[in-house]
């Protein structure tokens, strides 16, 4: 039961940073979509146990991603991708805030970063994750306060 509980929680990381889930129902359609049979109130305790936050804008976030999301929502002006290369565009003088809230968040999508005083070069490790962390940027550049 911990094995698929801890599968179910490492999906739902996976569903939350890739997309827009507003309610508990849509991220029970979400895991039932790739194959897990859960209930809302499995969901619920899920939500709990992993400390997901809704943003004011009602989306939820990882609690791990929130100064993520902070620091992208107020200073990324811009994010681009060539290969497995992300390049993050930030305010003058905030890149380096940047991109340790990159690090600190721990994606998976992440191999590691540099930052400049304007620009943030993030490595992924392959076009996929490349892909995955730029649709995260913008999802999050999104949900300004």
């Amino acid at each position: 039961m911990v094995k698929r509980r801890n599968s179910r929680q490492d999906a739902i990381r996976d569903i939350v940073r890739g997309k827009s889930i507003r309610t508990q129902r849509e991220l029970v359609d979400e895991l039932q979509s790739i194959g897990y049979k859960c209930t809302q109130a499995t969901v619920s305790r899920d939500i709990a146990d992993m400390g997901l936050r809704k943003l004011s804008e009602g989306i939820y976030v990882l609690a791990e991603d929130l100064h993520l999301q902070r620091m992208v929502s107020e200073f990324v002006i811009g994010v681009d991708r060539a290969d497995n290369l992300v390049v993050i565009r930030s305010q003058p003088g905030t890149a380096p805030g940047v991109a340790a809230a990159v690090d600190a968040a721990s994606l998976h999508e992440v191999i590691g970063s540099v930052a400049g005083n304007d620009t943030v070069l993030v490595v992924s490790g392959d076009v996929q994750s490349a892909i995955e962390l730029v649709n995260l940027i913008n999802k999050l550049s999104h949900t300004r306060k």
